[in-house]
């Protein structure tokens, strides 16, 4: 007579599936339906972000998943929609001139590297008000202005990026909305001059900095 084995809690899982899996809050959007939203690969990085958020935009972060660096979903942890929704409201901050509707914006610790190289780890809101003018000179003003997530790069577990790392946004819990963390006044810099030397090897045309 054949012996009966008995059953490994990973084979119990897999006879009485739901009491395997913990019960889930009755407003929350249950996995199956988050999948049914999605296409292509179950492991998608995007399937993970949306799990995280309440109010989701699946096609607007599928057509926009990818930048230059990679998928934003799985360098970053959050969607494209919400990089988008953080990079335009920088952006008509920067073009109003309202100090404190861009300050809203920022991140803390706020990280600024001036045009020397020497980094500063600003952490009251205060302070960064009171060297606001030095931070977001008109250089950085015009940069701002000019966000597009087109335009931005991603580096993994890192965050999103602009002009050389001039800006970064980072996001500080998956599925969340990225917010100014860095400003690199040494990396503008150095984007500025690359696009100088390609306007030069361009025959004195103009070049758009992006």
């Amino acid at each position: 007579m054949m012996k009966r084995l008995p059953l490994t809690p990973l084979m119990m899982c897999g006879v009485l599936l739901t009491g395997c899996v913990p019960e889930s809050d009755n407003t929350a959007e249950k996995p199956a339906e988050v999948l049914a939203k999605a296409t292509g690969d179950p492991s998608d990085c995007l399937l993970l972000v949306w799990s995280n958020q309440k109010q989701r935009q699946p096609e607007f972060d599928r057509d926009h998943d990818f930048v230059e660096g990679g998928a934003i979903s799985c360098a970053t942890g959050t969607s494209a929609s919400q990089f988008d929704a953080a990079i335009s409201t920088l952006r008509e901050a920067a073009k109003s001139g309202n100090k404190a509707r861009l300050l809203q914006e920022v991140g803390l610790p706020l990280l600024y590297i001036d045009a020397d190289g020497n980094r500063r780890e600003i952490e009251d809101r205060k302070e960064v008000e009171a060297v606001f003018d030095e931070i977001f000179d008109p250089s950085m003003i015009e940069v701002l202005q000019g966000l597009d997530l087109s335009r931005m790069s991603v580096a993994k577990d890192e965050g999103g990026y602009f002009e050389l790392g001039a800006i970064w946004l980072v996001v500080d819990r998956d599925g969340g909305r990225p917010r100014l963390m860095t400003v690199n006044r040494q990396a503008l810099d150095e984007a500025l001059e690359t696009a100088r030397d390609q306007a030069d090897r361009n025959h004195g045309q103009p070049v758009p900095f992006d």
